[in-house]
């Protein structure tokens, strides 16, 4: 099945933005620089005399990048959540027997994701005690 991606045109300037820039974050090459920037930085304390500015530079500038990049990777765990629950729930859908009133568990409060969890908890022990040796294993 070919992947199909929505036109450039078709997705927000902040969409575009943010997908670009969190794949470029997220390569080896950009942690390289930035280790090379903060080196070159360091080795240059001398040439400054470790004064206050040359501390400032750096103080400043990661204080920035990382202050934008929390609305960057923000938006691109949100995009990447949304999709990943509308997947889900056109499994869930799709699947015979499965339980519907499972669609939107996201929007539900925390104890009540807590009940859901502890049931499925307790099916998976019981699977778990079906499929240990000695236990009584149902029929495939």
């Amino acid at each position: 099945m070919a992947k199909h991606r929505m036109p450039q045109s078709d997705r927000s300037l902040f969409t575009r933005l943010s997908q670009a820039v969190a794949h470029w974050a997220g390569r080896p090459q950009t942690f390289i620089g930035a280790a090379a920037i903060i080196v070159l930085w360091a080795l240059s304390g001398p040439l400054f005399g470790y004064n206050d500015t040359w501390q400032l530079v750096v103080n400043t500038s990661t204080t920035i990048v990382t202050f934008l990049m929390v609305f960057i990777i923000q938006n691109s765990q949100n995009r990447d959540t949304a999709a990943m629950q509308i997947k889900l729930d056109e499994l869930i859908c799709r699947l015979e027997g499965a339980r519907e009133e499972l669609l939107d568990l996201e929007e539900l409060d925390e104890d009540k994701l807590e009940a859901i969890r502890r049931e499925f908890e307790a099916l998976a022990a019981k699977a778990r005690k079906r499929a240990a040796p000695g236990g009584e294993r149902s029929p495939a």
